[in-house]
């Protein structure tokens, strides 16, 4: 191999050197001495990004770094010292961090989580391996959108009270029994209920859904901003509509009105208004 070449391989040896100066340590044969490099900074290449560190924390886990500077495996250096590590160094930095400190404040993004649980596999750090699997294992598990279900007047208030976002509310009550049951009236209860949760796992983060399962009506939606209620439509004679006659609510202007269950987006931030519309 040529003198000249950028890249030049070097077999550690862990004999220990008594003259080696550790300043120029990166650019001589006895810098993969452990014991001459001891606390000394180290230049690292890794896919670009550089970085300094020393031994101690380099092997201070067992791993695929310890066995670099522990004379168990061969590293390559370029012209300059610089010692050439093939992966991508944008996750390095964690990874030195945690051998340093032995926790790490991991990547809030899901991908990012699993970008670093790669290296960490690549470098063998099994405690980091274990921390990004909890994590991911617990991003699993967290729920995508929580509706929390009304047990208590004063508990719907602080809920409206303590959220700045606008409100929804199905009360859906089917024990309040004030009309005679028709072949039809458990269908229409679903679909009520049905649009209630496509809308709740639509928009959880712009809208606080809430479901009451106390109140006197057997199918009614709220629809609250700024802690007050805006708008309320009772479906109770659309739930349990004879089955020969039909009801149609009117629409009233400046609503946003759901006809056939069905979103519609309305301009000027106003409440969300929900009618039956004819049943076919």
């Amino acid at each position: 191999m040529s003198g000249e070449s950028c890249l030049h391989q070097r077999s550690l040896q862990v004999t220990p050197i008594v003259s080696v100066s550790p300043v120029s340590c990166p650019k001589t044969k006895t810098c993969s001495q452990r014991d001459a490099w001891g606390n000394k900074y180290v230049r690292l290449n890794v896919g670009g990004v550089l970085y300094y560190s020393t031994v101690q924390v380099l092997a201070r886990q067992d791993s695929l770094l310890k066995s670099m500077f522990s004379g168990k495996m061969e590293v390559f250096t370029d012209k300059e010292g610089w010692i050439l590590i093939d992966r991508c160094g944008k996750h390095f930095g964690s990874i030195l961090c945690y051998l340093r400190d032995g926790n790490l404040t991991l990547p809030k993004s899901k991908q990012g989580i699993m970008e670093l649980l790669a290296e960490a596999k690549y470098y063998q750090i099994q405690g980091l391996i274990d921390l990004c699997q909890h994590a991911l294992q617990d991003n699993q598990q967290k729920a995508l959108c929580v509706i929390p279900i009304i047990t208590s007047p004063k508990e719907e208030e602080r809920l409206l009270q303590g959220c700045t976002r606008p409100v929804v509310k199905l009360l859906y009550n089917r024990g309040n029994n004030k009309y005679s049951y028709t072949s039809n009236s458990d269908d229409n209860l679903l679909k009520n209920i049905e649009l209630f949760e496509k809308l709740s796992l639509s928009y959880n983060g712009r809208v606080l859904f809430m479901k009451d399962v106390i109140g006197d009506e057997i199918c009614c939606w709220s629809f609250y901003g700024q802690g007050r209620k805006l708008a309320e439509v009772c479906c109770t004679s659309i739930v349990y509509a004879t089955e020969k006659k039909q009801t149609k609510q009117p629409m009233q202007k400046d609503e946003l009105v759901v006809t056939n269950y069905q979103p519609i987006t309305a301009r000027g931030g106003g409440a969300i208004r929900k009618t039956g519309g004819e049943q076919k």
